[in-house]
């Protein structure tokens, strides 16, 4: 859905797949500008730390996919789950987790969110239901449905939010998870984080469909794809989808399961693509978010830094 952008000092209407109007007032703006501005300022003091040898291991970084936390939080539930891959610094700042916890959690220290022993690819955080942080490439992807499954089983109303990055989509336990979270009518949204290259590889040369989310419509599992640089059209995404999960609204072909492919970069670079080429656009996600808040006259010029990203 791509909804145009307006100076307005009235709160913005978005209109979602359902044919429902939202609107979002400036409370909300401030929110996600806040919550995306220390995601992006945490992960580039990580970088910065990393590239310094301050702590060891692997780093990988969550800048320009900020939209989509963003757009998250203000759409689940309390009670709901969380469950990644390894690029996760930002999921426990989302949920709550205070930097000065997750930034030790990096460097090895007891005071971190895992008491130190995972690092930067394995964070958890049981009060606030982030189940990780996973280093093996899909391993989560189970991990997660096994969790709506036990929430199902126990009669809960939670709802199961299961990433993943592109590169993770090529691993056989996807099908099987698909497959069985549709037989099941588990309570699990699996999102695909696709930034077009995974770990450096482009979609085009590793995956016949180059449209991710269609990979979910072979298990007639309602599937969509989503801007990711925008917090509106996330939060619609997540709403529906967990409105549908949990039986308060049906999207086709009305199974419980919800796949949603976010179409953001990591960050701005050059790669090639084959056959073709040019490069991938610097993400905007919080300039995006900067220019809804400054033309509602809540502030004045850019925090986001000198390329407004």
């Amino acid at each position: 859905m791509t909804v145009k952008t307006a100076n307005s000092s009235k709160p913005r209407k978005k209109e979602n797949p359902t044919g429902e109007t939202r609107t979002f007032d400036k409370a909300t703006y401030l929110r996600w500008f806040k919550d995306m501005l220390l995601m992006r300022r945490f992960e580039e003091k990580a970088g910065q730390l990393y590239t310094q040898q301050k702590f060891g291991g692997f780093c990988h970084l969550y800048i320009g996919q900020e939209a989509i936390l963003a757009g998250l939080s203000t759409a689940m539930g309390k009670e709901d789950r969380i469950i990644t891959a390894y690029r996760d610094h930002a999921h426990p700042l989302m949920l709550g987790t205070p930097a000065k916890e997750v930034m030790a959690e990096l460097y090895g220290r007891i005071t971190g969110s895992s008491k130190g022993k995972g690092g930067s690819m394995h964070f958890f955080d049981k009060k606030r239901n982030l189940f990780g942080g996973h280093g093996i490439v899909g391993a989560q992807i189970a991990m997660g449905a096994g969790i709506a499954f036990a929430d199902k089983y126990r009669g809960g109303d939670q709802v199961t939010y299961c990433f993943m990055g592109d590169g993770a989509v090529r691993q056989g336990i996807l099908h099987e998870t698909f497959n069985m979270a549709m037989i099941w009518k588990l309570p699990v949204v699996f999102v695909i984080e696709n930034n077009d290259y995974a770990m450096g590889t482009s979609v085009e040369r590793t995956s016949n469909v180059h449209d991710l989310y269609k990979l979910g419509l072979s298990y007639e599992m309602p599937a969509a794809p989503v801007n990711g640089m925008r917090c509106e059209d996330v939060h619609n995404a997540f709403s529906d989808a967990a409105a549908h999960v949990r039986g308060q609204r049906s999207l086709p072909p009305g199974n419980k399961d919800v796949q949603v492919q976010g179409t953001q970069h990591e960050r701005p670079r050059q790669l090639p693509h084959q056959g073709g080429g040019g490069g991938l656009q610097a993400p905007r996600p919080v300039g995006g978010c900067t220019q809804e808040v400054a033309g509602r006259k809540m502030g004045h010029g850019s925090t986001t830094g000198e390329d407004g990203r």
